[in-house]
């Protein structure tokens, strides 16, 4: 089964609590769309943990994540979202995060 969910573009919707409630079921967690100017708040095991760019999917050891096309990533941001989330006990490997190779990127120049 495939679920997708898709907010109405008014902000704090609530669609970052509804994809961690359902991520326990699911196999993979797909960023589709979006930057990383905006996020969303996980508390997972006691820790809170602050996403901008990382799918609320890489909080899960068994998990395959991915930053789909539509997602406008900022290099700089996505690497300091890693290191943070990687202090916090987070392991993030190369077979739990794909990006597209078709997504948007943000240079700062």
């Amino acid at each position: 089964m495939n679920t997708i969910i898709v907010g109405l573009q008014w902000g704090d919707e609530g669609k970052g609590k509804i994809v961690d409630f359902l991520t326990e079921t699911a196999d993979v967690v797909i960023r589709g769309q979006g930057g990383n100017n905006a996020g969303h708040t996980v508390i997972a095991k006691g820790t809170k943990y602050v996403l901008h760019l990382l799918p609320s999917g890489i909080l899960w050891d068994d998990k395959i994540n991915v930053i789909g096309n539509g997602v406008v990533v900022d290099p700089v941001g996505l690497v300091a979202e890693i290191q943070k989330v990687e202090a916090q006990g987070v392991s993030i490997t190369e077979d739990k995060l794909f990006i597209s190779d078709r997504a948007h990127v943000v240079l700062p120049f």
